[in-house]
C-alpha cells in the first residue's frame, strides 16, 4: 500500500468513528400525565363535574329508590297482597330501566365530552413537545409507556405541562 492509500484509509476510519460516536439527545415524557396535569384539563374536569352533577344525583336517587323497594319487598314478603307485591316489582323494574337508560346516556355524554377535550389538548401538547424538543435540541422524545428504563433527568413531563399552561392558560 502506498502512503497516500494508508493516509486516506486512516482519515476515513477517523471520520467514521466521529460519526458513529455522535450521540443522540433523548428525552422522556409521560404524555398522559403532562396533559392531565394542565390547568386547562383541571378546570374542564371541575366544569364537567358541575354540569353532570344533577344527573349523577338523579342516578343516585334512583339507585336508592330501587334498593329501598327491594328491601321493602324482602322485609314484607308474605305480608303483602299478591297485587301489591306485583305493583312493587313492576315499579322496581320500571325504575331499573330508567336507571339503565340514565346511566348509559350519562356515560355516553361524559365520554364524548371528555374525548373532545382530551383530543384537543393532546394535539396542543404535541405542539408543545415539538417546541420543547427544538429548544432543548432533543433528537428523540419518547413516552414513558414505551421506555423500559430511563434516568429521571431525561424526563420533561413537568416542563411540558408548564409550557402548555403558559401557551394555553385556563380561561
Amino acid at each position: 500500500m502506498s502512503l497516500r492509500s494508508v493516509t486516506g484509509l486512516l482519515l476515513l476510519t477517523v471520520a467514521s468513528v466521529g460519526i458513529a460516536s455522535a450521540q443522540a439527545k433523548i428525552a422522556v415524557i409521560n404524555l398522559q400525565k403532562a396533559v392531565l396535569d394542565t390547568a386547562e384539563i383541571q378546570k374542564a374536569q371541575k366544569a364537567m363535574e358541575g354540569r353532570f352533577k344533577p344527573r349523577l344525583d338523579q342516578k343516585d336517587r334512583l339507585e336508592k329508590e330501587i334498593a329501598d323497594l327491594q328491601n321493602k319487598l324482602q322485609t314484607m314478603a308474605g305480608k303483602l297482597t299478591p297485587q301489591a307485591e306485583q305493583e312493587m316489582q313492576v315499579s322496581g323494574q320500571r325504575k331499573q330501566r330508567e336507571l339503565t337508560r340514565l346511566t348509559e346516556d350519562l356515560q355516553a355524554d361524559v365520554d364524548r365530552e371528555r374525548n373532545d377535550i382530551l383530543g384537543k389538548s393532546a394535539l396542543r401538547m404535541q405542539e408543545i413537545v415539538k417546541k420543547l424538543s427544538e429548544a432543548g435540541g432533543y433528537d428523540l422524545v419518547t413516552d414513558v409507556t414505551t421506555a423500559v428504563f430511563f434516568k429521571p433527568a431525561l424526563e420533561i413531563t413537568k416542563d411540558a405541562t408548564a409550557a402548555y399552561d403558559k401557551a394555553y392558560p385556563a380561561k
